[in-house]
């Protein structure tokens, strides 16, 4: 069976990272935006980042622009954006494609592993719902992301145990994450 680890994937600056490096880390697995309604979850991502990175934990940022074209920039102006803004400081990586023909692999690997089962109810996942069905005709049966800021948490062995839609709050996505790292 597949793992995390099996995958390579691009730095910001151009780099090949094989994810074997962070074998027996707690991950967790980002798709972002810069001018999403949701970019706000990078201060809490980076708060939870600075509080359990020393216990084991890392965040995996992937810049994509396939949403209403929401991380226009380039892999240098991105990174500029959320280190000034945010503060980040958890690596982030080249921008990237997560779903259609060009979508990364490790994306399509995650989203087998914990496929979409929706957003929840209310005003706010409906109107999303209505975004993400007009992406979705876009990219067919490789829709595999529904839009930006989908989380996926990976245990020490690389496995997918879970994934949290951009709806899901943020206080859920860090009690799951403690509890990963015991």
């Amino acid at each position: 069976m597949a793992s995390v680890y099996d995958f390579t994937v691009k730095d910001r600056s151009g780099n090949m990272v094989n994810l074997g490096e962070y074998a027996g880390k707690v991950l967790l697995i980002v798709n972002t935006a810069t001018g999403c309604g949701f970019t706000p979850h990078y201060d809490p991502l980076e708060e939870m980042y600075r509080d359990l990175r020393d216990k084991g934990f890392e965040i995996l940022d992937f810049p994509c622009n396939q949403f209403a074209n929401q991380a226009p920039g380039s892999d240098e102006e991105i990174h500029e954006f959320c280190t000034l803004k945010f503060g980040t400081e958890f690596p982030q990586f080249a921008k990237i494609d997560v779903n259609g023909e060009d979508a990364d692999p490790l994306f399509a690997f995650l989203s087998t592993e914990k496929p979409f089962t929706g957003f929840g109810k209310g005003l706010k996942f409906a109107a999303l719902k209505k975004f993400t069905d007009m992406n979705n005709k876009v990219f067919g049966d490789k829709a595999y992301i529904k839009w930006n800021f989908t989380k996926f948490l990976i245990d020490r062995e690389g496995n997918v145990v879970a994934r949290f839609e951009p709806t899901e709050e943020m206080e859920n996505v860090r009690k799951a994450v403690e509890e990963l790292l015991g």
